[in-house]
């Protein structure tokens, strides 16, 4: 694989972000999407308050959903709801990533100048959450790993122990979280998407991005709140983890 600097032609400076796609898989998140959504719209509205000339698309992929959760997020203001029926989480990211970067490049944004902000149905996403990531794509980075957080209601007290000893406040750990995860769309597209994965479909497209030398930061300003739900959408997966190996 190829790897092209996303600067400015002649320049070292980075081609600015112009439009960001917001990608949200769900299944079954009738009781959460709202929460989601919502947070969604506070990032946004402080994106634009900064930078109100960025055009953000929001996309939430119901897949094989067989509650509201469909229903539910047509009603918010800004939101495109995609329903599939693939079963399998790499497969719903891809076909939500292929639809909101085809909206942008109907309105000309495309490449370098596109960001791609993953998160999941059961997370809550901060305020600062998108300008943090485009202010480390602006600096030059092509894929941000974002920290997540369990939501310590969900969790027993030995649970919340555990997890408070491997995480220490300002040192991201580097983990890979689709709940929290940003890439340039072209070297998204370079590295072939998520592809036909139901489990570690995030792991698997940063290791190909780090294989091919791009840029990656791993960050914690935009620590995303995901639920400590001991049994998920999919298996394994970060439920799986606090369900099974937190403890260990």
């Amino acid at each position: 694989m190829s790897v092209t600097s996303p600067c400015l032609p002649g320049t070292s400076t980075p081609v600015p972000v112009a439009g960001v796609a917001v990608v949200v898989p769900a299944r079954d998140e009738a009781e959460l999407i709202g929460r989601c959504l919502d947070s969604i719209a506070g990032a946004r509205l402080r994106l634009s308050e900064t930078r109100p000339e960025v055009r953000v698309v929001v996309v939430v992929v119901a897949d094989a959903c067989t509650d509201d959760t469909a229903a539910l997020a047509r009603r918010v203001e800004g939101v495109r709801v995609l329903e599939t029926a693939v079963h399998n989480v790499g497969l719903a990211r891809s076909a939500g990533v292929a639809a909101a970067l085809a909206e942008l490049a109907a309105d000309g944004l495309a490449g370098d100048a596109v960001w791609v902000a993953n998160t999941d149905a059961d997370s809550q996403v901060p305020e600062a959450w998108l300008t943090a990531q485009l202010a480390d794509a602006d600096a030059g980075a092509d894929v941000v790993v974002g920290t997540v957080r369990p939501d310590f209601a969900d969790l027993s007290r030995a649970q919340v122990a555990a997890w408070t000893a491997r995480h220490t406040p300002g040192v991201p750990n580097g983990h890979v979280h689709g709940a929290n995860l940003g890439v340039r769309a072209s070297r998204y597209v370079e590295a072939g998407g998520f592809g036909d994965l139901d489990l570690h479909e995030d792991v698997s497209l940063v290791g190909r991005l780090r294989a091919a030398g791009v840029s990656v930061q791993a960050s914690d300003a935009g620590e995303v709140l995901t639920s400590g739900r001991r049994v998920g959408r999919t298996r394994g997966g970060y439920a799986g983890y606090l369900a099974n190996d937190l403890l260990a």
